[in-house]
């Protein structure tokens, strides 16, 4: 009996209801059962209307028929032991060995170790070995790569690079320093400097619940802009209470805007906290804004101790270790949460979120904005430093570079040392000498010319060192009035300069015969070298380039000039013009 279309879109009608509910066993003899009722072209009906093979129609038919062959099989067995096409190992005998060395060559790792990785795709792997041989697919590779141990993994932030010995000890300290500032009723905060963010409509990490369809639209790209403005945000962590606090400013990390956050903290909650609190705990990373090399850092906690009359005690996590600061999983993974999915167009935006951040486990924040201004780069004189180290800063007899505190009240100074004879500069012959190698006749003469550009340039440079204008004469760290730098006068930085300019010669070559450091001569020459081109010194053509001692003596005996080296005998010198 010829079977209609009609009687076909009923079965496929039938077949796309039950095909969910079945197994392939089922599913096959259910077929089958079908096709047994229709009768003669029932199997090629059945095929049709159901997208299975004829074969498996067939095979099914011949289980309806026979119920014991059902029996046969084990509880959760489709198919028969060897039916279905064999394994690509299974018919291609090597293909494992010739997989694992593939997987050898593109290994890295150490290979004493137990954690190792491939460089290699799984398209790659599989390209390989068909060239080699064996066509296999990727889906094949992965397959044989996960039973040889192998599986798709991320990398694990868990290397600290280069452990200092006395890591765990500091560890320990702190630990023990916190619970006693606790138990005690003295305040300790964390605090730390959180990642830069770009205001603007710039793309964040996450997602958010809205309307399908809606979503946030940022830029396409986070390339900073000319305009855009960065957030800074620096948080304090108070341990005890469980409170939050982020001042965020638009200026530069600095050691001044980390202080002034901590103050401002002090002055907003910490006093009504603590009424009572003698001193304070700081802990905090050794880099960034409160780097423990920081002279900068450590001027602005004293100031901060004489303000609030608070002993401020401070102890940094050894290098390489900051992941370990309590603020970090306590208070920034919290406010990223918080930012997630969700651009920062202005300061106030990312105040509101800080702000916003509240945990199960009770924790609030105080946000603030900081519009002060703090240039970076900004040096502390050196007679400040050498004031805080005798009056201010004590240190802790274990690693006191990482453990020390800042008095409220200073120790009194002592007596000052008298001052020492000026160091004794370069030999003035040899300096003449230079001068006349550089084609200067009167150094005196062109000193004098060139004396309000030198000091000029010379006061300018130094400005932008400190990153600020002079002190004034006899405040800490005030212009001595030398007239010169450090051992060189102003004469030998203009005869180095000149035979920069015209001999070439490397500031190395110059240090070595004024005996001094390379440094010392080449930041006030190269700040003296616009001032003698100004006034005619430019470079010869012609002039040899002078790279040695033994090429300026020679040089010099050229030109009728004698030329005295520091430690040199003449007879040396006679030898060395020789050579």
């Amino acid at each position: 009996m010829a079977i209609s279309k009609a009687d076909e879109a009923e079965l496929a009608a039938k077949f796309a209801v039950m095909r969910p509910f079945l197994g392939e066993r089922g599913w096959r003899v259910y077929l089958g059962t079908e096709a047994n009722m229709l009768g003669y072209g029932g199997i090629a009906a059945v095929a049709r209307a159901s997208g299975a093979s004829e074969a498996t129609v067939a095979a099914g038919a011949a289980e309806a028929r026979d119920p014991g062959a059902l029996a046969r099989l084990p509880p959760g067995v489709s198919r028969r032991a060897g039916a279905g096409r064999p394994r690509a190992e299974g018919a291609q005998p090597g293909l494992r060995d010739e997989l694992d060395g593939l997987l050898e060559e593109g290994r890295r790792g150490d290979p004493v170790s137990a954690v190792t990785w491939n460089v290699l795709s799984l398209r790659d792997i599989a390209r390989q070995l068909t060239l080699r041989g064996f066509p296999v697919s990727k889906d094949t590779v992965a397959r044989l790569m996960h039973e040889a141990g192998y599986s798709l993994r991320g990398m694990a932030k868990v290397l600290e690079g280069k452990q200092h010995e006395d890591r765990d000890l500091q560890f320990g300290n702190i630990n023990a320093e916190i619970a006693r500032a606790v138990e005690e009723g003295e305040p300790v905060i964390s605090v730390d400097g959180k990642k830069k963010e770009q205001l603007g409509a710039y793309g964040r990490n996450g997602a958010s619940w809205r309307p399908a369809g809606e979503p946030v639209k940022v830029l396409s790209h986070d390339f900073k802009g000319k305009d855009t403005v960065t957030a800074c945000p620096y948080g304090i962590y108070d341990i005890a209470a469980n409170r939050g606090f982020a001042s965020v400013g638009t200026s530069h990390d600095t050691a001044a805007f980390a202080v002034n956050a901590i103050r401002r903290w002090w002055q907003g909650e910490g006093c009504l906290r603590y009424p009572r609190a003698t001193r304070l705990l700081v802990t905090c990373d050794a880099g960034g804004a409160n780097d423990h090399r920081s002279h900068q850092w450590k001027d602005q906690l004293a100031v901060l101790a004489e303000q609030t009359g608070l002993r401020v005690e401070v102890m940094h996590f050894p290098p390489g270790t900051s992941k370990w600061n309590k603020i970090e999983h306590r208070l920034f993974c919290h406010v990223t949460r918080t930012w997630r999915a969700r651009p920062l167009m202005t300061v106030d935006d990312a105040v509101a979120g800080i702000a916003a951040t509240v945990t199960a486990q009770g924790l609030k924040c105080t946000a603030v904005r900081d519009d002060g201004d703090y240039p970076a780069g900004r040096k502390v004189p050196p007679a400040r430093v050498r004031d805080l180290e005798r009056r201010y800063v004590e240190r802790s007899a274990f690693h006191g570079e990482w453990n020390y505190a800042l008095l409220p009240v200073p120790r009194p100074a002592g007596p000052q040392p008298e001052p020492g004879p000026p160091p004794a500069g370069p030999d003035p012959a040899l300096v003449a000498g230079l001068a006349a190698l550089a084609g200067i006749g009167d150094l005196r003469e062109l000193r004098s010319r060139a004396a309000l550009d030198q000091a000029a340039a010379r006061e300018h440079r130094l400005t932008l060192e400190r990153g600020s204008a002079r002190p004034l004469r006899g405040s800490p760290g005030g212009y001595r009035g030398s007239g010169g730098y450090g051992k060189l006068s102003e004469e030998a930085v203009l005869a180095a300069a000149a035979c920069r300019i015209r001999l070439r010669t490397p500031w190395a070559l110059l240090a070595r015969l004024l005996g001094v450091h390379p440094s010392s001569i080449s930041v006030p020459g190269t700040t003296a070298i616009p001032v003698l081109e100004k006034h005619g010194i430019i470079p010869r053509p012609g002039t040899p380039r002078i790279t040695t001692a033994a090429a300026l003596l020679e040089h010099a005996a050229a030109a009728g000039i004698t030329l005295a080296i520091p430690g040199t005998t003449p007879r040396q010198a006679e030898t060395r013009q020789t050579e």
